[in-house]
Parts: structure tokens; C-alpha cells; sequence
């Protein structure tokens, strides 16, 4: 490929990423500066958040503290020798650079897997709980809608849109667990992945000027031995804190929603459930990074489509946000002043 042809393929690569940025900064101001406050006036909002009593607060908090304790248990699981404090402050750091870093989960999982191997964790050991971390936190939230509908149909409140999400997610949950089978147990089919996947990594590699990578079908088969030696041990005690982890989530929304006067009779568990199921999936989609903007405004709109109070739901959506991004945020600050100093003794007592 001469220069003449690079070029232009680079300022064409360059335009779409200013374009996405573009996208993300409007869809932000657009949620925040027009949408919610067509909603609920700020000052309204600001009324509701005064209200709360020391004790919903003091609830908050206790909450708030649950839902960080439990990013570090998933990585415990996977990585054998790994202590909480460590794994605790490099999930932080790592979900942080997710949340204020264009290119979202992909920018976060590639921190983690550097931080974790600047402690002295094997290569192999790191890429594997990277890969299983993140792939059993897309099954939890394929399946949250599908567990949503099947409560909102008891409740007698099913909602299209819901219905919708469940079905795909339930094919696209059936085809990834098939896969994740298949791939586990079938050696050959390992192979075969591993070769599609090696050719896709250089394909996309060369379109961003960079070498081909040095792994393949056989590279990828060692690696299903090794990840269906961890799950057949270890899977039930992965799923168990996944779900911990995403639940405390949710927990944290609820708990915003009683506190800022949106009751059970206006939002049910089972809508406040429905509602952030949607969200995750919604937030998933890189448009923004760590979803700001989407989250909210689906989370509002659904909210209130059940019934929540405009201003009560506003005020617990905004809330509920500060409360699972901000603490990460200055934790993972935290971190990232701290742990290149603490790594080297964490990984100096590891290799001793």
C-alpha cells in the first residue's frame, strides 16, 4: 500500500472517530440540558433532593459502599493469589477509564489486563479472567431482560419494548451459551475459531497499520483447555459474584427511588427492574462513554411510563448515576496515583 492510499484511508478512519465524538457530545448535552429539564425542572428536582431524611441517606451510603466491594470478588474467583484490596482499587481504576475514556468496556477491560500484569500475574492467567469476566457480565445482561418480562408478566404489566429486548436477548442468550459449549468442549472447533478470529485481528490490524498478531487456532485451544479447567471448579462461584455485582447495582437504584419519594405504588420492584434492565443493555452500546446520557433519559422515560412522579424520578435517576460513577471515579483517581508504586511490591511478594 503506497502513502498516497494510506492517507486518505486514515483521515477517513480520523472523521469517524471525530464524527462518534460528535454524536456522544450532542446525545450528552441533549439529555442533560434539554430532555431532563423538559421533564422536571432542575429546581424542582433540587426540592425533592432536600428532602431526603438522614436516614434514606445514611441507607444510600451503605449501599453505594456494597455495590464497590463487590467489583473485586469476580477477579478473586479467576485469579488465584490475588488479594482484595488490590484487585478492589485495579477494578476501579480499570471501570474508571471505562466511564470517562471513549471506547468505553474496551478501553476499561484493556487497563485491567495491563494492571493486573504489572503485578506479576501470568499473561495467560490475566487474558483468561479478562475474557470470562467480561463475557459472564454480557450473559447477566442479556439475561436481566428475560428475567424482567417474566416478572412484569406476573405482575400483569408487560411492556412491548421489554418483551422486545427479552426475545432478542433470549436468542442472543441461547447462541452465545450454545457457542461458549461448543467452543469449551470441541477442540476442533476451538482450532477453527481461533484461525476466523486471528484473521479478523489482522484484517482490522492492517486497516489500523499495525502487524499481524502472533497467536492462532492452536493458541486459542490451549486457551479453552485452560478457561473449561477453571469453569468446570470455579463457574458457580464466577456466576455467583457476577451477579452480586450487577445486583447491587440495581440495589442502588432502588434504594434512590424509596428515597426520593417514589414509592411502591408508583414503581413497582419488578419496573424498577424492567427499567434497568433496558438501561443496561441501552448503555451498552458505545455511543457515550460509560452510557451518560442514554442511561438517564431511558431510565427517566421508563420510570415514568410505569408511573413514577416526574420530578421524584428525575431526582432518584440523577442520584442513582453520581452515586455508581462518581465513587468509582475517584476511587479509580485513587488508584491510578497509587498503584504503580503498590504493583511493584504487590508483584515483588508474588514472584518471591
Amino acid at each position: 500500500m503506497t502513502t498516497a492510499t494510506r492517507v486518505p484511508r486514515r483521515r477517513r478512519f480520523l472523521s469517524k472517530r471525530v464524527l462518534a465524538a460528535a454524536v456522544g457530545v450532542a446525545v450528552i448535552v441533549a439529555t442533560f440540558a434539554y430532555f431532563l429539564p423538559t421533564i422536571a425542572a432542575y429546581r424542582d428536582v433540587w426540592e425533592v433532593v432536600k428532602g431526603m431524611s438522614w436516614r434514606w441517606l445514611v441507607a444510600l451510603l451503605a449501599v453505594t459502599a456494597l455495590n464497590v466491594a463487590t467489583f473485586a470478588p469476580p477477579w478473586l474467583v479467576l485469579l488465584p493469589g490475588l488479594r482484595f484490596w488490590p484487585a478492589l482499587m485495579t477494578t476501579q481504576a480499570a471501570t474508571a477509564l471505562s466511564i470517562v475514556v471513549p471506547g468505553g468496556a474496551a478501553v476499561g477491560i484493556a487497563g485491567a489486563y495491563g494492571m493486573f500484569r504489572r503485578q506479576a500475574f501470568p499473561p495467560a492467567s490475566v487474558a483468561r479472567a479478562v475474557t470470562l469476566v467480561s463475557l459472564w457480565n454480557q450473559l447477566a445482561n442479556l439475561a436481566y431482560p428475560i428475567v424482567a418480562l417474566f416478572l412484569l408478566t406476573a405482575e400483569g404489566a408487560e411492556t412491548a419494548v421489554l418483551a422486545t429486548a427479552a426475545f432478542v436477548g433470549a436468542g442472543i442468550l441461547g447462541v452465545a451459551i450454545a457457542g461458549l459449549v461448543l467452543v469449551l468442549y470441541s477442540r476442533r472447533m476451538a482450532e477453527d475459531i481461533g484461525e476466523i478470529a486471528a484473521r479478523l485481528a489482522n484484517w482490522a490490524g492492517h486497516k489500523l497499520r499495525r502487524g499481524p498478531v502472533t497467536w492462532g487456532g492452536r493458541e486459542f485451544e490451549q486457551f479453552r483447555r485452560e478457561a473449561a479447567g477453571v469453569l468446570r471448579s470455579r463457574w458457580h462461584l464466577l456466576t455467583i459474584a457476577t451477579f452480586a455485582g450487577s445486583l447491587t447495582v440495581f440495589a442502588v437504584l432502588v434504594v434512590s427511588l424509596r428515597a426520593l419519594g417514589v414509592s411502591g405504588a408508583e414503581v413497582t420492584i419488578a419496573e424498577a427492574f424492567a427499567a434497568w434492565s433496558l438501561a443496561r443493555i441501552l448503555g451498552s452500546i458505545p455511543i457515550t462513554p460509560g452510557g451518560i446520557g442514554v442511561v438517564e433519559l431511558s431510565l427517566t422515560a421508563t420510570l415514568i411510563g410505569f408511573g413514577g412522579d416526574n420530578a421524584g424520578v428525575v431526582a432518584a435517576v440523577l442520584v442513582y448515576r453520581f452515586l455508581t460513577m462518581v465513587p468509582t471515579i475517584m476511587l479509580g483517581l485513587v488508584a491510578a496515583a497509587t498503584l504503580r508504586r503498590s504493583m511493584r511490591r504487590i508483584a515483588a511478594d508474588r514472584t518471591a
